[in-house]
């Protein structure tokens, strides 16, 4: 029998019911890290301009808010060799992006109609 836990309301307690839809369909998270003594980082690639770029389309195109696009900043996500980088969840994908257009595209092709942009995909070896 599943042990349940009191603070999680009664449709999230295992065995209970229905899981309940994500509050967001879709989230994207920026790598922001700055690395001290001039190590690589997202930051000295432009990760702020790609979040505020990003954070501006979801806004214009109407796609922000609960059920719906979540833009978040993160510290290090560990894949500074490819940076700048950013993942959307739920599904896991990485990108690495150099320009306006590239996260145009990752809002609109992603973001809003769920295709991966696979020419901007993270390869899964690049790490720190």
């Amino acid at each position: 029998m599943p042990t349940s836990n009191p603070v999680a309301p009664a449709a999230h307690r295992a065995g209970e019911g229905p899981v309940p839809p994500h509050y967001y369909r879709r989230q994207i998270f920026f790598c922001l890290n700055e690395r001290k003594g001039g190590e690589d980082c997202c930051a000295l690639h432009g990760a702020q301009a790609g979040f505020e770029r990003c954070k501006s389309r979801v806004k214009a195109l109407d796609l922000a808010g609960p059920g719906r696009v979540r833009v978040n900043k993160a510290g290090c996500l560990d894949r500074c060799a490819g940076g700048p980088v950013a993942v959307v969840y739920p599904e896991g994908v990485w990108y690495s992006y150099v320009d306006a257009d590239d996260i145009d595209e990752i809002v609109t092709s992603h973001l809003r109609d769920g295709q991966v942009v696979e020419r901007l995909l993270l390869p899964p070896e690049i790490g720190r």
